[in-house]
């Protein structure tokens, strides 16, 4: 079940320019920064485990997207 909605989307993609925005898009751009944001936060997790932590930082994150 999908986490991000729909709207936002539209949103995002509508502050990068565009005047419309078919469901299609929108469907696709959440599922490509669903699947991402979840990659990051699996490695996330794993910095945060690393240095014995259960809280998961920015800095974790930060470490992730290198």
């Amino acid at each position: 079940m999908p986490i991000l909605p729909l709207s936002a989307m539209s949103k995002l993609i509508k502050e990068a320019g565009a005047q419309r925005v078919s469901n299609s898009a929108k469907e696709k751009l959440r599922k490509i920064l669903e699947d991402r944001a979840l990659e990051i936060s699996s490695e996330a997790i794993k910095f945060a485990k690393y240095k014995g932590r259960l809280t998961v930082q920015d800095k974790d994150i930060e470490k992730a997207l290198r």
